[in-house]
């Protein structure tokens, strides 16, 4: 059995490109393999608790907990972050669905990196999952390209390809929307257009990069 790790970071529901775009290589892949397993983390609609990753960090460095609330919290922490570093684990691949937010990821994505991140397999090894393919989606609501006013302001992308990629040791495929608050905020009108042909391509990379995940993990599977 073949298992999609699907992680969606929006706030948003309605109205979410990296969420829509994340829909599309879903779809694809499931039409590639529709014996395939999704496998779902929304930190969107159900944040990791911020308390998780401080607690384990200081028992890591030695830090007992003071009362039983802490120790508590502790316990609880370990158990997330057990269940979270699973989740990937026993992931043939990856399909996660960011958007910029004040110019890099946000607090719940990072919660999640933090916390993946104290299992000492992904930074000394062996990694367990080395290879193994990867799916940005990403939504950015202006315009980040050389060039542009906002160009080097995109701390979400790189973070993201440097952790997922380098850290990790998954092998990257993205698909990302820009110009996404053209559509909603004044002042952006004359950039719709290149909104829309941004989104649709992005759509397209999305589906196409699915298609060769799903082919590569059936011919892999063989």
């Amino acid at each position: 059995m073949t298992t999609l790790l699907r992680v969606d970071a929006s706030v948003r529901l309605n109205g979410s490109v990296s969420r829509a775009l994340a829909d599309s290589a879903e779809a694809a892949w499931r039409a590639e393999h529709p014996d395939g397993v999704v496998v779902r983390r929304d930190l969107g609609r159900n944040p990791l608790p911020a308390t998780a990753w401080p607690a384990l960090a200081k028992a890591q460095l030695g830090e007992e907990p003071a009362t039983d609330s802490e120790q508590q919290l502790l316990t609880e922490a370990r158990e997330l972050a057990d269940e979270v570093t699973a989740e990937l684990k026993n992931a043939d691949a990856v399909l996660l669905a960011v958007p910029l937010y004040n110019y890099g990821i946000s607090q719940h994505v990072k919660t999640w990196i933090d916390l993946l991140l104290l299992d000492p397999a992904f930074l000394r090894g062996p990694n367990p999952i080395e290879g193994r393919p990867a799916i940005l989606t990403l939504a950015r609501g202006g315009g980040y390209q050389p060039g542009t006013p906002k160009h080097g302001w995109d701390h979400a992308t790189g973070y993201l390809e440097r952790i997922v990629g380098d850290v990790l040791g998954l092998k990257i495929r993205t698909a990302a929307a820009e110009l996404t608050l053209a559509p909603v905020t004044p002042g952006m009108e004359e950039l719709i257009d290149l909104s829309k042909v941004s989104e649709a391509e992005a759509h397209v990379a999305a589906e196409e990069h699915a298609v060769v995940v799903a082919k590569e993990l059936i011919a892999k599977a063989a």
